[in-house]
């Protein structure tokens, strides 16, 4: 049942737009005993809002991507010594197991030509990655650098950082410096002794970052320097 308030509300309602006896007649026939649904006159909060809420998280979306910070560049992260190898790390000992996985590695990849060498071998080493490899210096401008010998723990564009035993991390410059790197080829069945698969890296061939010089063509063409 209507209040008399919600009454007196509809029977205003109708006197605005009808005159006093089609107001009641309207009332009479068509409101006062007829069933009245009311409705809200806006969709409910939910579905009201559904739009302004998608719009919402794609602005949300928006802002955290221009407040997400922007890579480092390689400058920076030099600067930051993001690469740097901290002092207490610069032991022999820790790159061990790497260097007895890149032994493997390197047996892996050169197969039977281990104990053939020849251009088969030269060709998948000079793509080869050599992160892990124990390489000696033989040669080089600077005297003082013969004989260092260590783990190559950074195999970088133009320099290969080796984890020494006894003097800690040594940074080799690659131009001018040539590197001898062994790898112990299995016993063959018929062929009990055991052999040493030795093998030389000219630096200045080298002077690429290992990941861009995978993807080389190996070429043997003569150097007139060595």
């Amino acid at each position: 049942m209507a209040s008399s308030e919600q009454i007196k509300v509809t029977q205003d309602l109708l006197a605005r737009a009808h005159s006093p006896d089609s107001a009641n007649r309207i009332y009479s026939e068509k409101i006062q005993y007829r069933t009245l649904q009311l409705k809200p006159t806006s969709p409910q909060p939910a579905a009201l809002n559904a739009r302004a809420a998608r719009h919402k998280a794609r602005q949300q979306q928006k802002l955290r991507g221009k407040q997400r910070p922007k890579p480092l560049s390689a400058r920076e992260r030099r600067t930051l010594g993001l690469y740097d190898i901290p002092k207490e790390g610069q032991k022999y000992e820790i790159y061990e197991p790497l260097k007895t996985m890149w032994m493997g590695y390197a047996l892996e990849i050169l197969g039977n030509d281990i104990y053939t060498g020849g251009s088969l071998a030269a060709a998948k080493l000079a793509s080869a990655e050599f992160h892990g490899a124990e390489a000696e210096v033989v040669r080089s401008r600077c005297p003082g650098r013969v004989g260092t010998k260590g783990i190559i723990v950074r195999d970088r564009k133009f320099v290969v950082e080796l984890m020494t035993k006894k003097r800690g991390l040594k940074v080799i410059p690659k131009e001018g410096t040539t590197f001898r790197v062994e790898v112990c080829a299995p016993q063959q069945p018929n062929d009990g002794t055991e052999k040493t698969f030795a093998f030389e890296v000219l630096g200045d061939q080298m002077m690429l970052r290992s990941a861009d010089r995978a993807n080389r063509k190996f070429k043997s063409h003569f150097l007139k320097d060595v």
